[in-house]
């Protein structure tokens, strides 16, 4: 068990546990987790100020739209915290973090486009995720919707 896990039993969410072996890439990460690209969510740690952090539900394929996000909080600035923060305010290294279960319950942004959808999320630990609704993991986590992403860029 992880503090993701204890926390989502505790929050009585429905959830579906998937252990997969290490993944190199978003695609395999979906293949692994058998959904769609969209569906596999990456839980990016923002800093909005000194421990003052959010948590930015990002679909699969999107990244964060900084200008958006910006808008949405009303600050002219934001950054992402370096991996040793990130632990700090969460408790997870990244690639394994979640707003569930982190040392602070940071506020949570979800991207609108995940609305109505059943998507996984990093459970606390490499190779370990959740399967989740969406709808009803956002409002127990008394999230916000908002389209705060913008397609990943070609590469």
């Amino acid at each position: 068990m992880t503090a993701a896990l204890d926390a989502l039993a505790a929050a009585g969410l429905a959830h579906r546990v998937i252990r997969h072996g290490p993944v190199r890439s978003l695609a395999e990460a979906a293949a692994a987790r058998g959904v769609e690209i969209p569906d596999v969510v990456k839980t990016i740690v923002v800093r909005r100020g000194d421990d003052d952090h959010l948590f930015v539900l990002v679909p699969g394929g999107r990244v964060i739209s900084w200008p958006k996000l910006r808008a949405l909080l009303g600050v002219s600035r934001l950054s992402m915290p370096d991996a040793t923060d990130a632990k700090d305010a969460t408790g997870y290294e990244r690639g394994t973090i979640t707003p569930y279960g982190s040392r602070k319950p940071w506020p949570v942004i979800a991207d609108e486009r995940l609305r109505g959808r059943e998507i996984t999320l990093g459970a606390g630990e490499h190779g370990l995720a959740v399967a989740v609704d969406a709808d009803t993991a956002v409002t127990g986590l008394a999230g916000t919707w908002a389209d705060v992403t913008d397609p990943e860029p070609e590469r």
